[in-house]
């Protein structure tokens, strides 16, 4: 403890300020002082000390963080070797005179300055040039039509291509798994619009200055070309391409159409680039506990799509043209009241079977319910595949459970 600390202080040290900073310490209070302290040299030094108490999340006080500022110039002058014979005003003169910075350091804050907080939500989105560090708000001479990947502009951009890269992660592996054919023209519209925007990133991407390897922002615009092509054009490219449209003809050939759909998955590794952005907001609570949620809610929908997927292949045998009674697909359509049929007429195929939502929504549910250990075992796997990919989905939940776990253990030796 530092008012233990006997050492510093000396025959001008004052016993009251002594007594105050004990009291300060022992009571776990903030405060500030004027003290005299000696060096090892036994050198006199005037400090403007601070005090304050760091507490944990139980309020409890764990360590006391001081501070201290030269103020031995401002104070009355110690004459020494170098200033004998000179007058009081003399050395005060000179010490005023050789430490203008000083003075600037301990100039107090004006009450605009002291009052003005920035917005929580603005800080976290990394909005407005006045929370920017030093230097990114000295902004670099840039051509006309190169964009900085820190300006407000493009900051806003990337948190729309954000937003639209979860809803694609969202509706990719549903129209994928599902075969829907967008038939609707607001969801066709929709999706259209999100491919145009998709297209102008790659446009914006192709003018935007980018970080060297040095730490410089390189504003070349040959070396942002070269850079992009390397890296993310290829992947943005296959993920604007609008297959959405080709698969709403209804005379585009069946297996077009799947190959198209299976396509649009690589739209997922766009996922990539959201989560390098994301490390910047991991130091906020509320930041991490919402995107576990929404990470947890994307990857139950993943499996969800890949148990239906499962469900729906197997629950039919082509080569025989039967329908398996073991499959959840059926036990589902029989306790919901929509069981499957043969149509004897035409081309003699099965119909009915529960609607797209109830499938969808049972599928979320069995995921669920795995994911998190609970397992009512109302809809429970009973073909071979359905019953690998169970034990795969829970080897994967526990195997990341006991990393996860393993990682906050080595936090907190």
């Amino acid at each position: 403890k530092v008012y233990s600390s006997n050492f510093m202080y000396g025959e001008l040290t004052d016993k009251k300020t002594i007594e105050k900073v004990r009291q300060t310490f022992d009571n776990y209070e903030s405060n500030c002082f004027e003290i005299l302290l000696y060096k090892k040299n036994r050198t006199p030094v005037w400090f403007y000390m601070q005090i304050a108490p760091i507490r944990n999340e139980h309020e409890k006080v764990v360590l006391f963080l001081c501070t201290f500022k030269d103020i031995t110039l401002f104070k009355q002058p110690i004459e020494d070797d170098s200033t004998k014979g000179w007058t009081k005003f003399a050395r005060l003169t000179r010490a005023l005179t050789n430490s203008r910075s000083v003075l600037q350091q301990l100039t107090p804050m004006n009450k605009a300055e002291v009052v003005h907080k920035h917005s929580r939500l603005a800080e976290v989105l990394q909005l407005g040039s006045d929370i920017l560090p030093q230097y990114k708000q000295e902004a670099p001479k840039t051509p006309p039509h190169i964009i900085l990947h820190y300006c407000a502009f493009k900051t806003t951009w990337d948190w729309v291509i954000l937003i639209l890269t979860f809803y694609t992660a969202i509706m990719v592996p549903y129209n994928v798994s599902f075969k829907t054919k967008q038939n609707n023209i607001a969801w066709l519209v929709l999706d259209s619009v999100v491919d145009v925007i998709f297209l102008v990133d790659i446009v914006l991407n192709f003018h935007t200055t980018f970080v060297g390897p040095g730490g410089e922002v390189i504003s070349d615009p040959k070396l942002i070309r070269m850079n992009y092509l390397k890296t993310w054009f290829v992947i943005d490219l296959l993920s604007c391409l609008p297959y959405d449209i080709i698969n709403a003809f209804e005379n585009v050939d069946e297996g077009i159409s799947s190959l198209f759909s299976s396509l649009k998955v690589v739209r997922l590794l766009r996922l990539g680039r959201v989560a390098r952005k994301l490390d910047h907001y991991l130091e906020y609570g509320a930041a991490v506990l919402v995107l576990l949620v929404c990470v947890f809610g994307l990857v139950a929908h993943w499996l969800a799509c890949i148990w239906y997927s499962i469900g729906d292949y197997e629950v039919i045998d082509e080569l025989t043209n039967t329908i398996k009674t073991d499959s959840w697909l059926y036990q589902l359509a029989l306790s919901i009241g929509t069981p499957y049929r043969y149509n004897t007429t035409g081309l003699g195929q099965w119909e009915g079977g529960p609607s797209k939502d109830s499938l969808y929504i049972s599928s979320l549910y069995f995921t669920m319910t795995s994911l998190t250990t609970i397992g009512f075992g109302n809809i429970a796997p009973t073909t071979d595949g359905e019953k690998i990919f169970s034990v795969a989905m829970m080897m994967t939940m526990y195997c990341t459970f006991f990393y996860a776990s393993c990682c906050f253990t080595a936090l907190l030796k």
